[in-house]
């Protein structure tokens, strides 16, 4: 054999090498893209439109790679072969050029690339698309026989061949999303992605403002009562009953004073004829639905019943609306109260703190899915209102009460485990 005849083996085989390489990055790379970001990029890249497309029939795309880097580490193997015989004879080659072959492929043509592809899925598959595209025209006969063939096992394997992927996330994936992306995304918008995902779990029974705490009018109250009340409000919206909160005949709206002002005589009928029809929803709507519900309806504020039709609370767009983008307002001096965090790690919080807000303030995770205030949790696990203060726990979290009146638990002191372990230490 001519000794030029090695060197054009070797430049072959290096050549296969490189074009086996080539095959197994792209392989990678097409099914590393991240498919949501693609579809933003195939606006502004043809690189991307081409990967979209080869990626829209997988099947034809991963039948075109794996025939060419088949096809390629055959012929590689031939040479190989060709080359141990020069080298180490005939008896030997099979044995050398299997376990020389078996290390270049792997080191050079499989994990290398393979790698490098994972890491940079975009730059790798965008580029490899210029190459893929016109190649699977140019091999499509076979490419449609081998799908055929590939499709009619799937089959009697049990599977769909023509199923597509669901690529759609559910809302604790979104989550996850937005959690991966937190760096991309300033903490503002962050945490309001979260609050929109997690409208379609939370109930208005979860943020109403509860019957014990509704400022309204008493239609049956004298006239400069009600006045007072109108004028010393800062709502710009309030109920209006007959004797009882259950009793609701109208919710006022403050504007609606003017009126009243110029009036000879203000009388209980012309509170009520300026008053709007109320809206009432049952307390287990979604904070999704409502929002939809407050823009078909064109209302602001709805009375929350139970399945009684006792009046439970209210709730109003805005508090909907800060679920999202957080409050539009400055807490009042009772507001902060609720949740105040000690030197000791601990927190001092009021008994008709609602669970949610306590678990914003201090990202624990109290249990949501039962009572909706801490003193509510706190009766849960005591069954009874107790006579003196008493210690309970509540998952992780040791619980004090503080102060008592006779009908609820008004001050708890609360102490994630983890804190009151660290100072016994």
């Amino acid at each position: 054999m001519d000794g030029s005849h090695p060197w054009l083996l070797w430049f072959t085989l290096v050549a296969l090498l490189a074009v086996s390489a080539f095959f197994s990055g792209s392989e990678t790379g097409m099914m590393s893209l991240n498919r949501y970001r693609l579809r933003h990029q195939r606006k502004r890249s043809a690189g991307a439109r081409r990967a979209a497309k080869l990626l829209a029939v997988p099947d034809r795309l991963i039948g075109l790679i794996l025939i060419g880097n088949n096809a390629v580490n055959i012929f590689a193997a031939i040479i190989a072969n060709m080359l141990a015989i020069i080298y180490v004879g005939e008896a030997a080659a099979p044995w050398v050029a299997t376990a020389s072959l078996t290390i270049a492929v792997l080191v050079f043509s499989e994990v290398t690339p393979k790698t490098i592809a994972a890491q940079n899925p975009e730059w790798f598959a965008f580029k490899a698309s210029h190459i893929l595209k016109p190649l699977l025209k140019l091999v499509w006969p076979l490419v449609w026989m081998v799908n055929k063939l590939t499709n009619g096992l799937i089959k009697l394997l049990g599977f769909d061949p023509s199923a597509s992927r669901d690529d759609g996330l559910d809302t604790e994936e979104l989550r996850s999303v937005v959690d991966i992306s937190g760096h991309k995304i300033s903490d503002s918008h962050q945490g309001m992605l979260k609050g929109i995902l997690d409208l379609e779990n939370v109930t208005v029974e979860d943020i109403m403002i509860p019957r014990n705490e509704i400022l309204g009018l008493d239609i049956e109250e004298d006239i400069e009562t009600l006045m007072g009340k109108m004028l010393k409000t800062e709502y710009t919206r309030l109920p209006l009953f007959d004797g009882d909160i259950n009793n609701i005949i109208g919710i006022f709206h403050m504007r609606k004073a003017n009126h009243l002002v110029r009036l000879d005589q203000v009388t209980h009928n012309a509170i009520k004829r300026f008053s709007d029809e109320p809206y009432f929803i049952p307390e287990s709507t979604t904070l999704t639905t409502q929002l939809l519900n407050f823009k078909k309806t064109r209302h602001r504020l709805a009375m929350v019943v139970d399945e009684y039709g006792e009046v439970m609370g209210l709730v109003t767009l805005e508090d909907i609306l800060e679920e999202i983008v957080g409050d539009f307002t400055t807490n009042t001096a009772d507001e902060v109260e609720e949740v105040v965090a000690q030197d000791n790690g601990s927190y001092l919080i009021d008994g008709a703190a609602t669970i949610r807000e306590i678990n914003k303030a201090t990202e624990w995770s109290l249990p949501t899915d039962g009572p909706k205030t801490l003193n509510g949790l706190a009766l849960e696990q005591l069954e009874s209102i107790p006579d003196g203060n008493v210690s309970f726990r509540v998952n992780n979290y040791r619980c004090e009460t503080i102060e008592l009146n006779g009908k609820m638990i008004r001050k708890i002191r609360v102490t994630p485990m983890q804190s009151a372990e660290e100072d016994k230490e």
